[in-house]
């Protein structure tokens, strides 16, 4: 499906002849994620953070109703 919205977005706007056809790409090895160099580990303790400071703060609000 990519291939097909970037080759319709090519003939739009008329480049179509600089680019290789439908599978003409050359093969690349595959990269490695950017989250694989350690950032996991840091979002999860980001989101669980802020996980529990929103709980904390709505059962503050819910004590004071």
């Amino acid at each position: 499906m990519g291939l097909f919205l970037l080759d319709v977005i090519f003939r739009a706007f008329e480049i179509r002849g600089h680019v290789p056809g439908h599978d003409d790409f050359p093969e690349r090895p595959v990269r490695s994620s950017s989250l694989s160099d350690g950032w996991s580990g840091r979002l999860m303790w980001i989101l669980a953070i802020g996980a529990a400071i929103t709980f904390v703060l709505s059962l503050v609000l819910w004590a004071s109703a």
